[in-house]
């Protein structure tokens, strides 16, 4: 599948953007740390966006944009958005060494072609041209979202961000060294 990768501008965040995009998930097992342990858990649910969480994203997006952080899109040969991923400017950490990966989905139809590596990777050029030493990553706990970041080398985060792993307690906080 042939994609064009490049910075999203603020002024094309609308809705429309996001019209072919296919958020589903379905999920049948799930990381929780339990005594210190991360064990496998059979939790079963599907997540799906609507307009509703799109509107949201696109808030959130544009604030990233207007901090200074980026927004990489994956987009078909048709123009489609296939897929996105966006990083937050400001430093954070005991250090300042992390910055942080607010997001990166692909559409549903898309996935397993090497597009949220790809992403990624853009992501993580973003950061170092920033001067940073990792990316943090709050990630979804599904089996299949871990087994995606473990494979591109992320591991547990040494110290985590207490207001984003307050803000979602399920997901798994993570670091990417750059």
């Amino acid at each position: 599948m042939h994609v064009e990768y490049r910075l999203i501008e603020a002024e094309e965040l609308t809705l429309d953007l996001f019209c072919g995009f296919d958020r589903t998930q379905f999920v049948t097992r799930c990381w929780r740390k339990q005594d210190g342990q991360w064990v496998l858990r059979d939790i079963a649910f599907e997540e799906k966006w609507g307009t509703e969480q799109y509107q949201f994203l696109i808030q959130c997006l544009k604030n990233t944009l207007q901090c200074g952080g980026v927004c990489w899109g994956a987009f078909a040969p048709d123009g489609r958005l296939v897929g996105f991923a966006s990083v937050e400017r400001a430093p954070f950490g005991d250090q300042k060494q992390y910055v942080q990966l607010s997001s990166l989905h692909v559409s549903r139809e898309s996935r397993r072609h090497g597009i949220g590596r790809q992403l990624f990777e853009q992501a993580a050029h973003s950061a170092r041209e920033w001067g940073s030493a990792k990316l943090y990553i709050s990630a979804h706990s599904a089996l299949e979202t871990q087994a995606f970041y473990h494979a591109i080398g992320c591991v547990e985060a040494e110290a985590y961000d207490q207001k984003l792993a307050s803000a979602e307690p399920c997901d798994c906080q993570m670091e990417f060294v750059l």
